[in-house]
Parts: C-alpha cells; sequence; structure tokens
C-alpha cells in the first residue's frame, strides 16, 4: 500500500494520480498476459487435434497392413506399434504439457482475480478513509461556525 503526501483538504492529488497509473498499468500488462497465455492454450489444442488425426491416420495404416501377407503383415504390425507407441507418447506428453499450460494460466487468471480484488479493497478503503475525512472537516467547519 502506497502513503500519500497530505496536503490541505486530503491527499496530494498528483501523488494519488501518479499511484492509480501505475496500478492501472500493471492492471493492463497482466490482462495482456493473461490474454496471451490463452491463446497459447488454444494454439495447443489445436496442436492437440492435428496429433490425434495423426494418431488417426496410423491407425487406419495399421488396418490396411493387417489385410497384406502375412510376412508383410507381420513387419508392418512392429512398425504401425512403434507408431502408436510412439504417437501414444508424444500425445501423452502434449496432453500433460497443454494441462499443465492451462492448469497455469487458470492459476494465473485466479491469481491476476484475486490481485484485482484486492487492489479493489484497497481503492475501496481509500476513497472511504477520505470520504470520512471530508465528513469530518464538515462536521469541525459547522462547529465552528457557531
Amino acid at each position: 500500500m502506497n502513503n500519500f503526501s497530505t496536503v490541505f483538504r486530503g491527499y496530494d492529488k498528483e501523488e494519488v494520480k501518479s499511484y492509480l497509473d501505475k496500478v492501472i498499468y500493471e492492471y493492463e500488462r497482466l490482462l495482456a498476459a493473461k490474454k496471451a497465455s490463452d491463446q497459447e492454450v488454444l494454439k495447443l489444442r489445436k496442436d492437440l487435434e492435428k496429433y490425434e488425426k495423426l494418431e488417426s491416420t496410423l491407425n487406419r495404416a495399421l488396418f490396411s497392413a493387417e489385410n497384406s501377407a502375412e510376412d508383410i503383415r507381420r513387419v508392418a504390425r512392429n512398425e504401425a506399434e512403434s507408431y502408436i507407441n510412439e504417437a501414444k507418447r508424444n500425445a501423452n506428453r502434449i496432453i500433460n504439457d497443454a494441462l499443465m499450460k492451462a492448469e497455469k494460466a487458470n492459476n494465473d487468471a485466479e491469481r491476476l482475480k484475486r490481485n484485482v480484488d484486492t487492489l479493489k479493497k484497497r481503492l475501496r478503503q481509500i476513497i472511504e478513509s477520505q470520504l470520512e475525512v471530508i465528513e469530518e472537516m464538515d462536521r469541525i467547519d459547522i462547529k465552528d461556525e457557531y
């Protein structure tokens, strides 16, 4: 929390304005980072779909190879199993990476939301405090008149 200099009738307006500008800048920076994370998650999902299509293509190739001669089937089956295992490992790795990035993006978004909520509470407290000061000054002004 920032401590502002006090001037007649409250805090120094320039300091408060400068502080709010910094808060706005940080908020916009965090929003941009969240947007970038969301775009990365979308890209990873598209990549995942591409690899799932690749796995489907490999499964169809395996089916065709099984209809060939016995020797060709044995070789093709070994090759296809190798491709499938590799594709599954890659798919699992990609899925795990995507899930980890999505979880990180969600954690970042939640942290951003908490930061925004904290900022709102702090700003509300500052404003309420200033209103109390103004009300107290009004009461003092009224008492001084009598």
